[in-house]
């Protein structure tokens, strides 16, 4: 379910996701919203492009690290790429 930055309170949050496009944003929240995950989602920017390299804006999803592993199996079984820093 989504939530308010303020539910989740001082607690350090994972980021999960990144979507690229609106319709991929919304799609993902209602499955995420079916699964009853708690999830925050915000607009950040991001760098994409491979020869023309811009700022672009994108969804970020974030979960409670407790809930980490098992988000991101979800992720990969509904056909997502699930964000990962390295």
């Amino acid at each position: 379910m989504r939530r308010e930055p303020d539910y989740f309170g001082e607690q350090e949050l994972a980021l999960v996701y990144i979507a690229k496009k609106l319709k991929e944003a919304l799609a993902l929240e209602e499955k995420l919203t079916r699964a009853e995950i708690d999830y925050l989602v915000e607009p950040d920017r991001y760098r994409g492009g491979v020869l023309f390299v811009t700022e672009r804006v994108g969804a970020f999803f974030y979960v409670i690290p407790e809930h980490e592993a098992h988000v991101r199996e979800f992720l990969t079984a509904n056909g997502y790429h699930p964000y990962d820093a390295s």
